[in-house]
């Protein structure tokens, strides 16, 4: 009978370890998340030829494109994939963003680490400080390189001349219910190697969803980007008008190329499923004692329609430089200064 009184309760002992330790990989498979996104598109030149033409290269083949960031060729084409995986610890935590794809690629630079977007640890050293070690999607600009944080599936000219990533270290602190402080310091933007021994240091001033950003490196221009002023915020107007603002100011050292500008982002909200937004941006760029140098207005107007993770984006977009200039050709192959272009887009969130 003590055998089998021992035996049971041996039995009990060992059944309540194995149900205590199932629970607890249960509870640390809830703090692995995986998500991400795919998309791809098709565009069409409004005002010009779809096809390559010799008179204009601009590295895809010939097919005129506005010049900015992504969405650059025509035809049926492929933006990218995304695949993140995170785990949150009760004060640590880390991240590792995957992307595969045109728009993967040109995101994240051309060197070793071509298909890491982020990769970074962090450690929430009190409620309201948190640091940061690692590749993270930069701070600065309304806009970001996934096509699921955007309203617009095209970017803009302030998005693709300013940073996309950076390699460093970050703080976050949450100084009250409405104020933030970032400092950092970083590699140079959009440099996962040092090898110059140049580096970079941020700051970001936050207020109830405004933010005011600063950038500087003292790189050459070559490398870096030098001092970056940008504001990013935004208000609801109402519970279905969104106003998105982004204003930047870029000055590069060595007196080279530098940029400025604004946009505005009306979003209009028509159904739970269906919304319309519209992007006005101004972007023109300076140099020391360089005189009429061209600037650029860009209309692009969005349609979203969801259903459940689908997101279908129509989108037509007009870029018109403000001088003789002429960058681009029309359908007759005569030199013009505006291209137009129709552009649907499909993305799946995850």
């Amino acid at each position: 009978m003590k055998k089998f009184i021992t035996l049971s309760m041996l039995f009990v002992a060992t059944a309540l370890f194995a149900q205590e330790e199932v629970a607890q990989k249960e509870v640390a498979q809830k703090k692995v998340s995986i998500s991400g996104s795919v998309d791809a598109y098709f565009k069409t030149n409004l005002t010009s030829t779809d096809t390559a033409n010799p008179a204009f290269n601009n590295g895809d083949g010939g097919a005129q494109s506005f010049g900015t960031s992504f969405a650059n060729q025509t035809g049926f084409a492929l933006g990218m994939a995304n695949i993140i995986a995170s785990y949150e610890g009760e004060k640590t935590g880390a991240v590792a963003d995957l992307a595969f794809g045109t728009r993967g690629l040109e995101a994240v630079g051309g060197d070793t680490d071509i298909f890491i977007n982020q990769l970074y640890a962090y450690w929430n050293v009190s409620d309201a400080t948190t640091l940061t070690l690692g590749r993270f999607n930069t701070y600065l600009g309304y806009e970001v390189i996934s096509p699921t944080g955007n309203f617009n599936y095209s970017t803009s000219h302030l998005f693709s001349n300013g940073p996309f990533s950076h390699v460093g270290l970050k703080a976050d602190f949450a100084l009250s219910d409405d104020f933030s402080l970032m400092a950092a310091v970083m590699n140079v933007t959009d440099v996962n190697n040092n090898m110059t021994g140049d580096y970079a240091f941020g700051a970001q001033l936050g207020f109830k969803g405004q933010f005011l950003n600063l950038y500087y490196d003292g790189a050459d221009s070559d490398t870096g980007i030098g001092f970056e002023i940008d504001y990013t915020g935004g208000f609801d107007i109402s519970d279905e008008f969104y106003l998105g603002i982004n204003a930047a100011y870029n000055l590069e050292n060595d007196d080279a190329m530098s940029f400025y500008g604004a946009a505005l982002y009306p979003q209009y909200s028509l159904c739970d499923a269906f919304a319309l937004g519209l992007r006005g941006e101004y972007f023109g760029n300076h140099q020391k004692d360089v005189d009429d140098i061209p600037a650029v207005l860009g209309l692009t107007l969005t349609g979203s329609y969801s259903v459940e993770n689908l997101t279908i984006k129509p989108e037509v977009r007009l870029d018109s430089w403000n001088n003789d200039l002429e960058p681009f050709l029309d359908n007759d192959l005569k030199t013009t200064n505006s291209l137009a272009a129709f552009t649907l887009a499909a993305i799946y969130s995850f």
